[in-house]
């Protein structure tokens, strides 16, 4: 085969893709919150905890090399969902502040894998409530639906 036509098939195939239509995601933003955020959020938060309660104090953190790596990954997957957030599939349809929110997300992930890098539980347990607020601001724009919300398609108001 002569290099023009290898040239024109390889254009043709690379320009077929640009036409495709970006792919609807496989769940809804309600369910991504619910099966992905949400627990990943959970395992960050629940690492550092400072509990009182009838049989005394109680401090909470991680002790183990492996309880360490899994707060570093929650913290990884967490800005990697603000990425999937992002992608038209979730933000089609919503408000540039979707973006925003999402952007935030990411930022916040970076500072929760640092304090994790760095096995600072004060860290850890800070930035555990800047995520917090990130999703709470987010909620209160984009209030999570109830019921049947679950089955609700991206660029609904619900997240």
């Amino acid at each position: 085969m002569n290099k023009a036509v290898i040239a024109g098939v390889v254009a043709t195939l690379l320009l077929g893709g640009c036409n495709q239509a970006a792919q609807a995601p496989e769940m809804t933003a309600q369910q991504l919150m619910a099966k992905e955020v949400q627990p990943t959020a959970e395992i960050y938060w629940n690492a550092v905890q400072f509990i009182s309660d009838e049989t005394g104090d109680h401090d909470i953190f991680p002790k183990t090399d492996a309880d360490w790596k899994r707060v570093q990954e929650a913290a990884v997957k967490l800005g990697q969902l603000g990425e999937q957030l992002k992608t038209p599939g979730f933000s089609e349809g919503r408000g540039q502040d979707w973006i925003q929110f999402s952007d935030s997300l990411i930022e916040v992930s970076k500072l929760a894998e640092q304090a994790a890098v760095e096995r600072n539980t004060d860290k850890v347990f800070e930035v555990g409530g800047t995520i917090y607020s990130v999703c709470s601001a987010c909620h209160q724009m984009y209030p999570p639906a109830t019921g049947a919300g679950t089955e609700e398609r991206p660029g609904d108001d619900a997240a």
